[in-house]
């Protein structure tokens, strides 16, 4: 994508492990890239298709003197969250923390962490068969709207299906959502335990009944073989339940490893079938 650089803005603030750098402060070089589509803008010359840089430079000021912090890893981590959910154009960000002079006991000029950080495409898999089963996903989707590092885009609608694997339940409610969020994948995870665990989920027995079932299905195209987390999920392509509501949201996505789109995987399913 397009580039809009801020280079070594000076900042005076309180960041540091020992007590006198948050007494007496010191200075900063903050320098970022803010990935953006500037193609609009460049072709209208209108400001508000683009990112002010001054406001994103009076940001960074805001942000590094309201709050102190020991190591800048945390000042730079907690910079790119607030450039990326100040507006919704900038998609990537890139941010560099300088410290000059750092005391470490030895004569140096500056030492820095730089990290990059961007929205993450996600795709999430929905599913009860307890209870009043639609509140259940409704709720669900309402959390992850209300969460801060995640923007639900699309949710698809809800679809009766016969149970998978164990048959001797009752039968369950499915859908799909497409999100974006800053967590990473493992993050995501931990909060979509979160979710079920607050609508009552029990993992007593596996493919058993549930008040809440979420499962990540895609994160971009990453691919994640640990004893927790399997991505993409390892046996979606199995299952009607998750591919229906795939290809009414994302027809066109195509699995990384399979290599085949939503579309196509269900036609297949179907087939076989």
């Amino acid at each position: 994508m397009d580039q809009i650089k801020i280079e070594n803005l000076e900042i005076f603030a309180n960041h540091g492990v020992y007590p006198e750098e948050n007494r007496l402060g010191q200075k900063f070089l903050v320098s970022c890239i803010l990935y953006v589509d500037t193609r609009k803008a460049g072709k209208t010359d209108d400001l508000e298709a683009s990112v002010n840089y001054g406001t994103i430079s009076h940001l960074i000021k805001e942000k590094m003197e309201e709050k102190n912090y020991r190591l800048i890893e945390a000042v730079a981590e907690q910079l790119a969250e607030e450039i990326l959910l100040f507006d919704e154009k900038i998609r990537k960000v890139m941010v560099e923390v300088k410290k000059p002079w750092a005391p470490v006991g030895l004569p140096l000029e500056t030492v820095s962490v730089k990290i990059e950080r961007c929205w993450n495409e996600a795709f999430i898999a929905l599913g009860s068969n307890m209870g009043d089963k639609k509140k259940y996903i409704e709720n669900a989707v309402e959390e992850l709207k209300n969460e801060k590092l995640c923007r639900v885009m699309k949710v698809s609608k809800l679809i009766g299906t016969e149970p998978y694997g164990v048959t001797d339940q009752d039968e369950f409610l499915n859908g799909a959502l497409k999100m974006e969020t800053l967590l990473t994948p493992h993050e995501l995870l931990e909060l979509l335990h979160r979710i079920e665990q607050e609508a009552g989920r029990k993992r007593i027995r596996r493919w058993g009944p549930r008040t809440l079932d979420l499962d990540i299905i895609f994160y971009g195209d990453q691919i994640i073989e640990e004893d927790d987390l399997c991505i993409p999920h390892i046996d979606m392509q199995n299952r009607e339940f998750v591919l229906r509501p795939m290809c009414e949201i994302a027809p066109h996505k195509r699995h990384p490893v399979l290599k085949e789109t939503m579309t196509e995987m269900l036609v297949k399913l179907k087939g076989n079938n």
